[in-house]
This record gives C-alpha cells, sequence and structure tokens, in this order.
C-alpha cells in the first residue's frame, strides 16, 4: 500500500512544473539541519505545493525521518527505508541512522505546511478536510497551491470546497483584481460562511462595498432559495409519514365505512415486528442487514391476520352501525396497548436502521436531507402505488369495489361479501402495519407509538375524501407541506392547530372532502 501511494505521488509530481520539483530537491537538505534551517524548509515544502513533500513531512512529525553521515534523508517504516528525494528503496545500515529531532517552533510550521499539503493528497477525506481547513485559514498566500489543486481536482464536491477556499484567500490578497475574482465567487456561492466573510470584508475594502453589497444580495437570494426547499422537502416528509399512517385507514374507513380506532394501534404492532425480525436476525452476519426488508412483509401479514381475526370475531356483527363500531375498535386497541406492554415491557424499543438509512445526504444545490427521511418518502410513494394497482387492476380489488357499491347485486352474482369484507379489513391492517416498519426508523418504538398519528390519519382521510386514494396522496403532503410552512413563524404546536382549524373549515364548505366518490360508490 505504501509503494502504491508512493508511486501516485510521484506520478502527481511529475505533472508538476520542473520549478516546482527543484523547490522541493532544493529545500529538502534543509530538514536535515538546526531548528531554525528545519523551521524554513519546512515552510518552503509547504509553499511549494510538491506532493512528494508530504509523506516527508509526515515522517518529520513521526519521528521517523532519518539522516544518514552523507547527510541523505531517508523516510523510516518500520523496518523498511525510502529515499525521501527520489521514492526509491533504501537499505542504509542501522549505526548509520539518526533520527532528525525537531522543536515546537518547527512543529507549529508543520501543521500549516501539512494543512495546505493535504489539499493534493491521493485521499480525497484529506483533500476536503484540508480544502475547509485552508477556507478558515483566509490566507491570500494559499492562492497558488489552490489555483494548481482546483485545476488537478475531479471531485465535484471537494472541488466546490477548493474554489470556496480559492475565493476566500483572493478576497484578502492586496491584488485589486484578486479581490474582486474573489468577491465574484463567493456571490456564487449559497454559503452563510461567505455572506460573514463578505459582510467582514466590507469594512476594509470602502471602494469596493457596491460590488460586496451585491454579492451578499445574491448570496441571500440563494439561501432564501434553499430554505424554501428545506422546508419543502421537510413538509414532503412529513407527508410520507402521514400517508403510510393513514392508508390504511383510507381502505378500512374510507372503503368499508368502519371507523376503526385501533389504527393506530396496528402500527405500533407493524414496528414491534420491526423489533422482532431485527432480533432473531442479529446473530446471523448475512441476515442482518436485510432485517428490515424482511420486516415489511412480516409486519404485513401479522397484522393482517390480527385485522382478520377482528373483524371476523366482532366488527361483522356492528356493520352499519358507526358508533358502536368506534366504541368497539377504542376498546380493542387499548387491550393491544396493554398486551403489548405486558410482553415487551413500557420502555421504548431500539431499531437500528440499516447502513445505507443513516446519515446525511446532499440533494442538489446543497439541500441536506437524512437518507431515513428520503427512504421513507420514496418507500410511501411506493407503496401507494402498489395499493392502487392491487385496487384497480387485481380480481380481489374488483370484488371489494363490487362488495362496496352494492352489496345484494354483488352477493346475486356468486361474490362471497363475508370473505371479501374480512380480506378488505386485513388489506387495511397489514398496510397500517407496513407503516409501523417506517416510523420504526423515526420515532420511539412504545406502546404508544399509534396513539400520535389515529388523529392525523382521520384528518387526512376526511380532508381528501373519504374513499379517494388520490384525496389521501394529496391531502396527506399538502397537510405536510403546510404544517411546515407554518412552524417558523407559529412554531410546532400552533402550526397544528392552524391546519386543524383550516381543516374544520374547508370541511363545513366541503363536507365530502377535496375529492367526493361520484355514482355507485357516492350512493352506497
Amino acid at each position: 500500500m505504501t509503494r502504491i501511494i508512493a508511486l501516485l505521488l510521484l506520478m502527481a509530481a511529475a505533472a508538476l512544473p520542473a520549478r516546482a520539483q527543484d523547490a522541493f530537491l532544493d529545500a529538502l537538505p534543509g530538514l536535515g539541519g538546526n531548528f531554525t534551517a528545519q523551521a524554513e524548509a519546512v515552510d518552503r515544502l509547504g509553499a511549494a505545493g510538491d506532493p512528494r513533500a508530504l509523506p516527508v513531512l509526515r515522517a518529520l512529525s513521526d519521528g521517523r525521518l532519518v539522516k544518514l553521515s552523507d547527510g541523505t534523508l531517508l523516510v523510516r517504516d518500520g523496518a523498511a527505508f525510502t529515499n525521501a528525494a527520489t521514492g526509491a528503496a533504501a537499505t542504509p545500515a542501522e549505526a548509520d541512522t539518526q533520527r532528525i529531532s525537531i522543536n515546537n517552533r518547527v512543529r507549529v510550521a508543520l501543521r500549516g505546511a501539512l494543512g495546505r499539503l493535504q489539499i493534493i493528497s491521493p485521499d480525497a477525506g484529506e483533500r476536503l478536510a484540508a480544502a475547509e481547513g485552508i477556507f478558515r485559514s483566509r490566507s491570500a498566500d494559499n492562492v497558488g497551491l489552490l489555483e494548481t489543486a482546483l485545476a488537478r481536482e475531479t471531485v465535484p464536491r471537494i472541488r466546490d470546497q477548493i474554489a470556496l477556499a480559492l475565493a476566500v484567500s483572493r478576497l484578502v490578497s492586496a491584488d485589486p483584481a484578486a479581490k474582486m475574482a474573489g468577491i465574484t465567487a463567493l456571490g456564487g456561492s449559497a454559503s452563510p460562511e461567505a455572506r460573514s466573510l463578505l459582510l467582514e470584508s466590507r469594512a476594509a475594502n470602502p471602494d469596493l462595498a457596491g460590488q460586496i453589497d451585491a454579492a451578499i444580495a445574491d448570496i441571500d437570494r440563494r439561501l432564501a432559495i434553499r430554505r424554501v426547499a428545506e422546508t419543502a422537502f421537510q413538509g414532503l416528509s412529513l407527508g410520507s409519514v402521514l400517508l403510510l399512517a393513514a392508508l390504511g385507514l383510507a381502505v378500512t374507513f374510507g372503503v368499508m365505512g368502519v371507523i376503526n380506532m385501533a389504527h393506530g394501534e396496528f402500527v405500533m404492532l407493524g414496528a414491534y415486528t420491526t423489533v422482532i425480525v431485527q432480533d432473531l436476525l442479529r446473530g446471523h452476519p448475512t441476515l442482518a442487514p436485510w432485517s428490515l426488508p424482511l420486516a415489511i412483509p412480516a409486519a404485513f401479514l401479522v397484522t393482517a391476520a390480527i385485522g382478520a381475526a377482528m373483524e371476523r370475531g366482532l366488527v361483522r356483527h356492528l356493520y352499519g352501525r358507526p358508533l358502536e363500531t368506534l366504541l368497539m375498535t377504542f376498546g380493542v386497541g387499548m387491550m393491544i396497548q396493554q398486551a403489548v406492554r405486558l410482553v415487551f415491557g413500557a420502555q421504548n424499543r431500539e431499531v437500528i436502521s440499516p447502513p445505507w438509512m443513516q446519515g446525511t445526504m446532499l440533494l442538489p444545490f446543497d439541500i441536506p436531507v437524512t437518507a431515513n427521511r428520503l427512504w421513507i418518502l420514496c418507500f410511501s410513494l411506493v407503496v401507494f402505488l402498489l395499493i392502487v394497482a392491487a385496487i384497480r387492476f387485481t380480481r380481489f380489488g374488483l370484488e371489494m369495489r363490487a362488495v362496496t357499491q352494492r352489496r345484494p347485486i354483488a352477493a346475486a352474482m356468486g361474490i362471497r361479501t363475508g370473505r371479501v369484507d374480512a380480506l378488505t379489513f386485513a388489506f387495511g391492517s397489514g398496510i397500517a402495519g407496513i407503516a409501523g416498519v417506517a416510523l420504526s426508523q423515526i420515532d420511539n418504538v412504545s406502546p404508544n407509538l399509534g396513539t400520535g398519528y389515529i388523529i392525523d390519519s382521520f384528518l387526512v382521510v376526511v380532508f381528501g375524501g373519504v374513499g379517494s386514494l388520490a384525496g389521501t396522496l394529496i391531502a396527506a403532503f399538502g397537510l405536510g407541506v403546510i404544517n411546515k410552512m407554518l412552524e417558523p413563524w407559529a412554531g410546532a404546536v400552533l402550526a397544528k392547530v392552524f391546519v386543524l382549524v383550516a381543516v374544520m373549515v374547508f370541511i363545513q364548505r366541503r363536507p365530502r372532502g377535496l375529492f367526493p366518490q361520484k355514482g355507485r360508490a357516492a350512493e352506497a
């Protein structure tokens, strides 16, 4: 590995002008001199921007740079030695090697030189860290080094950071043309740090105040666009959660007309199914990373089975009696909560997100988003499309719509209406279980998990239009975006209150919601 890195550094050095290579060879012997000569040599090597200087200065910092009696410098790597000037392997006699010591002055010079030279390191992480460090240092001496690094950089994120550091370095230079270039470059970014630097430089450059103010205005416009985009994503993220929680209810309540107050508990059971699947696969290294995808069908089957049993045992006796159905399902929900407390305890349970759902991602225009929220947003849309396909293009969906619209006629045509009722209720309950799998990644898995989503679920279904999946989709994302837009001005609590009041006023004007059913479905 060491030889590969040395080869990469030599190849990078070959692309440098002869003057930079001569500066490296001229400054190198000074590292073997006294402390003053060492500090001067370190500064010269750092300013030269030669990639060959990086391993040599690291060796000096770590105490691995040795000198032979003839003045040749070698880098020690365990028992192996390489020539500091050429990178070739060397086999010196142990008695002929002398470790080069340094003092605090040399250490200070080393920190600055290494920080500058890391910008040309073969390691992308080091280059990014060096660019961020140079951005904070604000020195005009870094302009040449950054121009060289920018011309060679191919990674977009690192290249943008180097360009930002170069703009800052030009801003503090004495050359008016370089200052103008730095102001223009900073004005084209959307960085709050760049805005702060421009504000600081305005007092020191009164003759450029107009250009600086224009650059600050450009940054403010870009920051405003970014804030709008971030708010929109947060609203869509909240809407995806509401959509997942409401889709199952859109089937049981919107299609069947059953007010299922235990819907939140089915969501909670889906989350606990995720916990169980993860615990079962914890000791299997090959299957453990797939515990979350495997929990999706498991949660659907578990909650669908419980929903089918609930419909056959209780709900089917109360069709057409909404108040009794509401009270009965509310009691069942409390019983499920207590059963979960007895089995799993009242404390929160841990669900570990897979690596691909962890961390933060940058969308275009440098909009930061959490990976788990982005995955849940995509997952909710996939689940929605699958539900629409199941209802529109399968025999089960056809029978479900037939029973919903005209139960006597459907029965007369040979459709087993009781079986369809059980499957429909199980289908809606299974969707709630899938929602629980997703919510386990962003919320605490506890017996009270579903309680916080039941009211919002009914709100989404009623606002969108009872029985309309398209209305559920638009209502979920619409309420999510509106809620997040109001939060910066009203706060989280008042924003939810305003949304609730607005929906109540809307329902007064349009009792059937955004997308009311038409035809036989509306008459049934």
